[in-house]
């Protein structure tokens, strides 16, 4: 029986060699352009048509590779169950105060190891958009979080879920989306985000709910980041950050236990019913 389960795809060798796929094939088209960039002095590696086709692309390559693999159906791979839409709420509380804290820790990660100019290049690229305000949202809040919760919370975590622990599963894929990333800089973030992300697929089982807590944790960056002046003149960041952090921590706590809350009978009925 055991031996059974544990061919559920994808394992975590198996899960490597689908985030290593889908970044080779972003590179085997990135890595050309920015040269010939470099040397021509022309702009091909962020044209918007090469974005949408090689983002879009890739994507479903990837998504239909892993679903002929998994060899399972695709509400499988991507769960819809019944979740409360008041734990949307809550969970807004925790981002914005896990943001908080985040934000404190990425100031000693970034004392301790200065980021380099370049990587503040790249960084401010990503909320860059060639539509504006509205073509950042779209790209950062809405595709984004579509795009990676399909890989992580969706595919990965049905073979993790099936394979190894609850535990595991959560932090073997909250490792492999802050490596994802490729920014020592963004880890803790990407790492919590994704054992949030990870603990909500495990607890609900719905890869919406998953979709929106990523939506919701991009635009509230993106919001820091457009309204960066205007945030930091608020009562509640002029104020004493041991104050800030107790008031975060407290959000954090109350946030879980409510979403645990608002999540425990359907977590019981679902037991109940697999037993």
């Amino acid at each position: 029986m055991e031996k059974q389960q544990n061919k559920a795809y994808p394992t975590i060798l198996g899960a490597v060699h689908l985030v290593v796929l889908y970044i080779f094939i972003q590179t085997v088209v990135d890595f050309p352009l920015a040269v010939i960039d470099y040397y021509s002095g022309t702009d091909y590696l962020y044209n918007p048509v090469k974005k949408v086709v090689l983002g879009i692309g890739s994507i479903l390559f990837i998504l239909y590779f892993a679903y002929r693999k998994a060899k399972v159906r695709l509400s499988e791979l991507f769960p819809l169950r019944f979740f409360n839409p008041f734990i949307i709420l809550p969970l807004i509380l925790i981002i914005w105060a896990g943001q908080n804290i985040i934000g404190e820790i990425n100031v000693w990660v970034g004392k301790a190891l200065p980021p380099p100019s370049w990587f503040w290049e790249l960084f401010n690229k990503v909320f860059e958009n060639d539509y504006g305000i509205y073509g950042a949202i779209l790209k950062v809040a809405i595709i984004a979080p579509i795009v990676e919760e399909s890989i992580f919370r969706g595919v990965i975590m049905h073979g993790l879920m099936r394979n190894y622990s609850k535990i595991t599963a959560i932090v073997v894929s909250a490792l492999m989306f802050a490596l994802f990333h490729l920014n020592p800089w963004q880890f803790p973030a990407t790492f919590t985000l994704g054992l949030l992300l990870g603990w909500l697929m495990v607890r609900m089982r719905n890869i919406v709910l998953c979709i929106i807590g990523h939506a919701i944790n991009n635009g509230l960056v993106l919001l820091s980041i457009n309204y960066a002046d205007q945030i930091s003149e608020n009562a509640f960041y002029l104020s004493e950050k041991t104050l800030q952090w107790k008031v975060s921590l407290l959000t954090i706590t109350f946030g879980l236990i409510i979403v645990s809350l608002l999540s425990w009978k359907r977590q019981k009925a679902g037991t109940s019913k697999s037993t």
